[in-house]
Order: structure tokens, then sequence, then C-alpha cells
């Protein structure tokens, strides 16, 4: 069984995605940080994991979480409001 053939529905995109877009957060680079939490049901992802990182990045993978949603959205409008003051609105 090849896991990149594989496809569940992403709770973050609200479509279809492989597990190939997911170990590499579809810009090559790093796997999601819900991808424990997505997978597991469908085969045993931690082991995969285990098998092809480093243990320090395999225990960085573990320990990811993501930012609470009232942190992520206090930068948002922070963002927003950086980019309303210096837009130059005449």
């Amino acid at each position: 069984m090849n896991p990149d053939e594989l496809d569940i529905r992403c709770p973050r995109l609200g479509s279809s995605v492989s597990f190939g877009y997911c170990r590499s957060c579809g810009d090559g680079t790093s796997p999601c940080f819900k991808i424990f939490d997505c997978w597991w049901e469908r085969f045993d992802v931690v082991a995969y994991f285990k098998e092809r990182l480093p243990e320090e990045e395999f225990m960085q993978l573990a320990g990811t979480r993501p930012k609470p949603k009232v942190l992520s959205l206090l930068e948002i409008i922070e963002q927003a409001r950086r980019n309303t003051a210096g837009g130059g609105n005449d």
C-alpha cells in the first residue's frame, strides 16, 4: 500500500486531499500539523513517520499544535489594521 495514494476530506481545506499533499503540506517542506489527527484511522501514520524521520524531527512534528483560534484571529485583525493604516487611503 502506498499511503500517498490515499485520500480523505481535509477539515482545514474542506475538500479531498491525498496523504502526499498532507505529508508535504502542499508546499513540499513539512507535514501538516494535523496529519496525525486526520490519518490515524486510515493507517499507522505514527509508524510511517517514525520510520522516515530522524527522532528529533519526529518529536517536533508530534509536538506541533496550532495556535489557539483567538490568537490567530487577533493576528489577522492586527495585520488588517496595519494594512489599512499603511494603505494610503486618501
